[in-house]
């Protein structure tokens, strides 16, 4: 048991609320879609106020949402939803509206560094120091540690908008992302799927071509990241990945892009377990709002 903590993965397209202790005490689980700020985060508070008079006090919260979101502590935007696609949420001071109706220690960062911080704990990167959390679903997100710090820097990691090569003759789909089009999010995300393919990705067989495709711009991906962060161990998350063909596309792929230059055993013999998906599940991003409060509970 022990003492409980709030968390909340804001997603672009759900929100999850929960409270915890752990992986092995979940006490109330609170899903929904992600609407207008005012009643996404108005259902948020309703949510926590009836669990602290079921279960007391809350030690801290914390909360994972989606981006791009100012986590500067000295800014005097700290806790915001800055300038993200999402419809209506632009400018959106997320933490402030909490922070207004519970007088407790709050964490604030990405919903995939929040993930990151749940595999770090209790799932896939346990024992790992440098590593990264991916999340392929409504959007692309990236995220982890360096050194046992969640990355930071001069914002956050925008892992889904980098540079891909874009063979127009082969793929002739634009690409979907409102600031850069052809990125990594905007050709491979799951949006992206479905209107380059007309039916949504859960539709498609798993040994549909568009899963060669899909590998081919993840391996991508992950090639710039292996040779710039050199993680030790890349988690890949969310609904896109829940395709059972595209793990074994994607680490021969990866493999092939790579061409033996990065020497090491992991990418060589082991690609199995450098790839790899989340040991936590669909519950990595609700387990890491949790240990991002007990982190911020325990730093006093």
């Amino acid at each position: 048991m022990g003492e409980l903590y709030g968390s909340i993965e804001g997603g672009g397209t759900k929100f999850v609320c929960t409270v915890a202790s752990g992986p092995h005490d979940i006490r109330d689980e609170l899903r929904y879609p992600t609407t207008a700020p005012d009643e996404t985060i108005g259902r948020a508070i309703a949510f926590f106020e009836k669990q602290q008079k079921k279960h007391g006090r809350l030690s801290a919260l914390g909360i994972g949402s989606f981006g791009p979101i100012d986590v500067d502590p000295d800014s005097p935007t700290w806790g915001y939803v800055t300038s993200t696609p999402k419809a209506g949420w632009s400018n959106t001071d997320f933490v402030g509206r909490i922070r207004a109706r519970f007088d407790i220690p709050i964490a604030w960062d990405t919903d995939v560094n929040a993930a990151a911080l749940g595999e770090h704990v209790w799932g896939a990167a346990k024992g790992l120091d440098t590593f990264i959390y991916i999340t392929v679903g409504t959007g692309f997100g990236g995220g982890g540690m360096v050194r046992g710090k969640l990355m930071h820097g001069l914002v956050h990691p925008e892992m889904g908008h980098i540079a891909l090569p874009h063979d127009h003759d082969t793929d002739p789909y634009p690409g979907r992302c409102p600031f850069h089009g052809d990125c990594l999010e905007g050709m491979a995300a799951g949006p992206a799927i479905s209107e380059r393919w007309g039916v949504s990705g859960k539709e498609l067989p798993p040994d549909h071509e568009a899963w060669v495709l899909e590998a081919e711009y993840l391996a991508l991906g992950l090639r710039t990241f292996v040779c710039t962060l050199s993680p030790q161990r890349i988690i890949m998350g969310g609904g896109v990945m829940q395709v059972e063909s595209l793990f074994p596309l994607v680490r021969a792929r990866l493999q092939k892009l790579l061409n033996g230059y990065v020497q090491h055993p992991s990418l060589i013999d082991n690609i199995d377990n450098y790839v790899v998906p989340p040991a936590l599940g669909k519950q990595a991003g609700m387990l890491g709002g949790v240990a991002l409060a007990q982190r911020i509970a325990s730093s006093g």
